[in-house]
């Protein structure tokens, strides 16, 4: 029969620049997976930060040689999306790149902060403001203008928003728009809950913006959920982007940018399945196809990567504690962990991960299931991108020196927020205020605060900047 190695070499082209094997045991990026294993235990969360630096000269250079093959007249700059992973030690290797940042979130303005005491911000940096804003996310924005931070735009998400910046912006200050895009065919609802709708956008700026000194409207936002994919509906969105660009900068002269968002994919598979510099030169194809057309200037372009800029520097890495044959052919593999609590897309979206076994490829392989530790009926693992099986090598406790181990890999965008690590969570949208209801022995209702809304303070301690 044949080994594990071998199930891998023929399904896959295998090894890859990634991917390869010594000794039989895995290595990624040519780093010694099992020693690390042995010397911190299992379960194991990895990052490798060279990865990160790596996807962003990857991106630059393909727009490069895009907007140099096409004749592209726009200029092209990359920013980090921080909701993707907002640890310290991640945001701190992307700016390494000459990246901007796009923000979310109220408590990203600590971030902000933090890193220009650092000296890794300027005040030159374009910090992008995205997503629906509570008071206290207007409040943070407008503080960075007024303080300087001449690159600080908020994307206008919501037709009343400019009226906060009218009322406590001092400073003079860009802005930019965010549209609301229709949703894919599948989705549950038609249109975006996020963004200006398409016929209000020039009202908008003909109204609230035009006319006041103080605001130039010099961007616009384009944000699709499935990313940038080769697929009619991502034309059509696109197309229709553009086309309201061009109509809108007929009548703005000082709008010079879009900021597409919904990025470029992660390798899901070990087998690459996406051409990324033909997308990127068809991207710029199209919008320059249309302003051509329109006879329009072609815009700078902003992108907001952040699953492409994180997620394949993270690896995750779990031991088989027991194996259970629950009927005559479901072999469960049991792990050290949970992937309702350690990887929750695999639960709540059905993501896959590249999944492989970091020791064992010498010997036979086996169908198996893998579980996880929670009494959760969901906590399990049973199908790869490429196939509705997973397959991994036979255990023989009796005769085995080590554990099985297993690794699921390009783990690195959104795990940790989504599972509540330490404390935070998605967009770093805090704890809400919790408060115990009770009866006293009259019978009359109690109520008494058990916990405080969470603080920028206790977030920064857990993303690592500060002590």
């Amino acid at each position: 029969m044949d080994t594990y190695h071998d199930l891998i070499s023929q399904t896959f082209d295998f090894p890859t620049q990634e991917f390869q094997v010594e000794q039989n045991e895995l290595r990624f990026h040519d780093i010694d997976l099992m020693a690390l294993v042995e010397k911190h235990g299992t379960p194991l969360r990895l990052t490798y930060l060279p990865k990160i630096s790596s996807q962003i000269q990857r991106a630059k250079e393909w727009f490069r040689v895009g907007i140099e093959k096409i004749g592209y007249q726009g200029k092209y700059s990359y920013a980090y999306c921080t909701k993707a992973s907002h640890f310290s030690f991640v945001v701190e290797e992307a700016l390494k790149n000459n990246v901007h940042i796009e923000t979310s979130s109220w408590f990203d303005m600590s971030i902000i902060r933090a890193m220009h005491a650092k000296g890794k911000v300027s005040k030159d940096t374009f910090i992008i403001c995205n997503g629906f804003k509570p008071e206290e996310y207007k409040y943070e924005i407008t503080r960075l203008i007024n303080d300087g931070f001449v690159n600080c735009m908020p994307i206008l998400d919501s037709p009343n928003e400019v009226e906060y910046y009218h009322d406590n912006v001092r400073e003079k200050c860009n802005v930019g728009m965010r549209l609301a895009s229709d949703e894919e065919p599948r989705f549950q609802f038609y249109t975006s809950r996020l963004g200006i709708r398409y016929a209000d956008a020039i009202p908008l700026y003909e109204q609230k913006i035009k006319d006041d000194p103080r605001f130039e409207l010099t961007m616009l936002h384009y944000f699709i959920n499935t990313g940038i994919k080769d697929t009619s509906y991502y034309w059509s969105e696109l197309s229709r982007f553009v086309h309201q660009y061009c109509a809108l900068r007929k009548v703005c002269p000082t709008l010079k940018t879009i900021d597409i968002g919904g990025g470029l994919p992660i390798q899901t598979s070990i087998q690459k399945e996406y051409d990324y510099q033909y997308m990127v030169e068809e991207v710029l194809r199209t919008i320059q196809r249309i302003c051509q057309e329109e006879g329009v200037p072609e815009p700078d372009i902003f992108t907001e990567f952040g699953i492409f800029t994180v997620g394949e520097s993270g690896a995750t890495i779990y031991s088989i504690l027991d194996e259970k044959l629950q009927n005559d052919k479901e072999l469960w593999y049991m792990i050290d962990g949970s992937f309702i609590t350690n990887l929750p897309d695999t639960w709540a979206l059905n993501q896959r991960f590249i999944m492989l076994a970091l020791n064992g490829w010498n010997k036979q392989y086996k169908k198996i299931q893998l579980g996880g530790l929670t009494c959760d009926s969901q906590d399990y693992y049973n199908a790869e991108k490429h196939i509705y099986q997973v397959f991994l090598p036979e255990r023989k406790p009796a005769k085995d020196d080590k554990p099985l181990y297993v690794g699921f890999f390009h783990t690195g965008a959104y795990q940790e927020s989504l599972s509540g690590y330490g404390g935070i969570k998605h967009c770093l949208i805090p704890a809400p205020k919790m408060v115990i209801l009770d009866r006293d022995e009259n019978g009359n209702l109690t109520d008494r605060v058990f916990a405080e809304e969470q603080t920028s303070d206790s977030m920064m301690r857990i993303l690592g900047y500060s002590a």
